[in-house]
């Protein structure tokens, strides 16, 4: 994390939120001195000096809550304390264990040695200890150095002003590694603030990212949901044919999309794209193709200059290593029969019942968006007989391997719509899926899968013979 990030609203609230706990721990730590110096001053009948002591107790208390009133007013505002507020309150801080020692020193009821070694030396190392809180460790070396500071003045002070014959018996140089064993205990404080400094920012920086993903996660919610629902619910209410369109990202968005439309002139255009890749890029890409491909449709009487309009369109939009592969159905339902375009979609299956003959329609040309101003070839059309059916699926089905590596592939995908060709095309779309299921073995979805068949219905008579009812009756349409 970078030094202006450092400068965030989140580590400044969490600096101003670690500094209250510590001040409030320094409350509590100098109102639990109150007791401790009156039963040692009665104890020892030093009852001024109790006074004294008391004083500079309340004292530090007062400016220590008024400090952290200064805090939670800050943390309120959303700002930061000056920067001479913080080296104001480290100064301060620092000298209140100096000024307790210095009021025992000249008060007269214990000796100089004795004030100098007092307990509350000890409140020194509290203090700095506490200032780890303030996660700056220049903060806990400047309290080390002005604590210890302040005690050597305190002692340079007494030592001067003292009687000698109280002195004889102290060690030369006891006072100066008191001093110098507070710095140090700053600069131990400073590299454990540094440590706690890391981990703040750490989490700070983890926790930062988990609300980015989450709202990654929730933006990509709210895309898939956008993007599922552009894609058909109901089919055409056609007597005998029967529709059927399933899809299933890899990811929360796909690259695939498949879309059926009632032309003007009663037609019906089947599609099916699978753009490369799987993910929000591709997921954009395929709602531009949608938008794209439903104009054109429109547009286009016949539908036969569909595909070179949409690849113009699409390589004007895409980057070079972008393509969509395309396939549309044009379904004439008073003729029964269909024509079928292709743009680097394949195989696209075509069964015939009557023959019981699965064929292969390859692609016209190239994927969409490849090549601006390429031509494609004509369509692949006929008559749709009863029983008949297209099936347009994306590679996601006859890519997807088991454990071994193994390809399902196109002879197995043929194998199972050929079985299920007597059932509706919704149950041969979930057969196909459960058949995938089983061969994969709970191998993870790589790739979008989208299925769409088309299938004229058959219809019988009593004695088993086929009737083509053009008009169809109720019982045959989808529900």
């Amino acid at each position: 994390m970078t030094a202006e990030q450092l400068k965030s609203q989140a580590f400044q609230i969490a600096t101003l939120k670690s500094e209250s706990y510590r001040i409030t721990g320094l409350i509590f730590l100098l109102t639990a001195l109150v007791p401790f110096t009156v039963v040692r001053s009665i104890a020892l009948e030093h009852y001024s000096l109790l006074a004294a002591q008391l004083t500079v107790i309340a004292i530090a208390v007062g400016y220590e809550v008024f400090m952290l009133y200064s805090v939670k007013r800050a943390i309120a505002r959303g700002s930061d304390l000056a920067g001479w507020r913080w080296y104001l309150n480290i100064f301060v801080e620092s000298q209140e264990p100096t000024i307790a020692i210095y009021v025992a020193a000249v008060s007269g009821l214990m000796t100089p040695v004795q004030a100098l070694v007092a307990p509350s030396l000890l409140v020194y190392f509290l203090f700095i200890i506490l200032s780890t809180l303030r996660l700056k460790p220049l903060y806990s070396l400047l309290m080390g150095f002005f604590a210890a500071l302040g005690y050597l003045s305190v002692a340079v002070y007494t030592l001067i002003t003292a009687d000698h014959a109280a002195l004889e018996n102290v060690p030369k140089g006891l006072f100066s590694l008191y001093a110098l064993l507070i710095f140090v205990s700053g600069g131990v404080a400073a590299f454990v603030a540094k440590q706690i400094r890391e981990h703040v920012v750490s989490a700070l920086r983890e926790a930062e990212l988990q609300n980015q993903l989450d709202r990654v996660n929730h933006d990509l919610d709210i895309a898939r949901s956008i993007q599922q629902g552009l894609l058909p619910i109901h089919p055409p209410g056609l007597n005998d044919f029967d529709i059927a369109g399933w899809n299933e990202p890899a990811d929360e968005t796909g690259g695939d999309y498949f879309d059926w439309q009632v032309l003007p002139d009663g037609r019906v255009a089947i599609s099916l794209a699978d753009a490369t890749g799987h993910g929000i890029g591709p997921a954009l890409v395929s709602v531009s193709c949608r938008a794209y491909a439903r104009a054109s449709l429109l547009a286009d009487g016949r539908g036969d200059g569909v595909l070179g309009r949409l690849n113009s369109l699409l390589a004007e939009d895409l980057e070079s290593n972008r393509f969509v592969t395309f396939a549309v159905i044009f379904l004439d339902p008073k003729l029964c029969s269909v024509k079928i375009l292709s743009a680097g979609h394949g195989p696209i299956l075509w069964y015939r019942h009557a023959a019981d003959k699965m064929d292969t329609i390859e692609a016209q040309g190239i994927p969409l968006g490849m090549l601006e101003g390429f031509d494609y070839e004509g369509a692949d059309e006929g008559p749709l007989g009863e029983g008949d059916f297209v099936a347009l699926v994306t590679d996601g089905f006859f890519e997807w391997e088991n454990p071994e590596g193994e390809d399902f592939g196109v002879a197995r995908m043929e194998a199972v719509l050929r079985d299920s060709r007597d059932l509706p095309a919704e149950e041969m779309v979930e057969k196909l899926r459960a058949a995938v299921d089983v061969f994969c073995r709970g191998t993870k979805q790589m790739d979008d899968l989208t299925a769409v068949i088309l299938k004229r219905k058959r219809t019988t008579s009593d004695n088993g013979s086929h009737l083509n009812k053009k008009n169809g009756d109720a019982e045959h349409q989808l529900q």
